[in-house]
């Protein structure tokens, strides 16, 4: 009869497999969306390989709506604009980028590999996770699993979308949010973390109507940078279950 292992291994055990467990979880929501979006790009005039290929391609579902977005509005002839308004929201992925590049570690090729899956949903899940085996676990889980399942979803939607009439109806619009907001709530223990997603969302919903996509949300995350470097409604004290792991070189320095 085989021992129990000891308590740090079977903590990092569990760790492990919740961090499985919560990225399959984000992933089957996030896909989901994917119907939307396919849906969504068939009827902004796109073809359904077109819409298939943004989605193997680009792989972030802000950046592919704002530029089927445009494309419903203005036509081909609004197609810089819709590259600038999708380029803009890719911007954050390079901060994703930065910050994960100590996480995911290894050689060039699989940090070449790993890029592809930087998304909101696999960096926010991975940086929640309490070990360092857990956070690479909840990574590649996210992401490979969003990436397949989105594009699945994607295609279903394109070839399904006239059939499926407006995807707002089966609340596939809000799933994506859902699924992120799931993630960020737990965090919101401290003053400061609340005072910069309440900030946050209010910029970005009053500049939405007046701005072009993807500049609201770069304004919206100003926000949290300057409260940040200020360190403005800041609790005393480390934040409670949230401390910053010591095995992550790059909350050190790095964004």
């Amino acid at each position: 009869m085989s021992e129990a292992p000891p308590p740090d291994d079977a903590d990092a055990s569990r760790a492990a497999r919740r961090a499985t467990r919560e990225g399959l979880g984000v992933a089957l929501a996030t896909s989901a969306y994917g119907v939307s979006f396919g849906a969504l790009a068939v009827a902004s005039g796109l073809d359904v390989w077109q819409a298939c290929v943004l989605s193997l391609v680009m792989f972030t579902g802000g950046s592919q709506f704002a530029f089927t977005g445009v494309i419903a509005a203005g036509g081909l002839a609004a197609a810089p604009a819709a590259i600038a308004s999708a380029t803009l929201l890719g911007v954050r992925n390079v901060a994703y980028g930065i910050r994960m590049a100590p996480v995911i570690g290894g050689s060039i090729w699989r940090r070449a590999a790993a890029a592809q899956f930087t998304i909101d949903e696999s960096t926010a899940v991975s940086l929640a996770q309490p070990t360092p085996r857990a956070r690479t676990l909840g990574f590649w889980v996210t992401g490979i699993g969003i990436y397949v399942g989105w594009n699945i979803s994607t295609l279903l939607g394109a070839l399904l979308g006239d059939l499926l009439g407006d995807p707002k109806a089966y609340g596939l619009d809000a799933a994506a949010a859902a699924a992120f907001l799931a993630l960020l709530w737990p965090r919101l223990r401290q003053r400061q973390a609340i005072v910069v997603g309440v900030a946050a969302a209010v910029v970005a919903a009053v500049l939405t109507p007046a701005l072009m996509p993807g500049l609201p949300v770069l304004i919206a995350a100003v926000v949290a940078v300057v409260v940040g470097v200020f360190n403005w409604f800041a609790s005393p004290g480390p934040a409670a279950g949230f401390a910053e792991p010591d095995d992550v070189p790059e909350r050190e320095g790095l964004p």
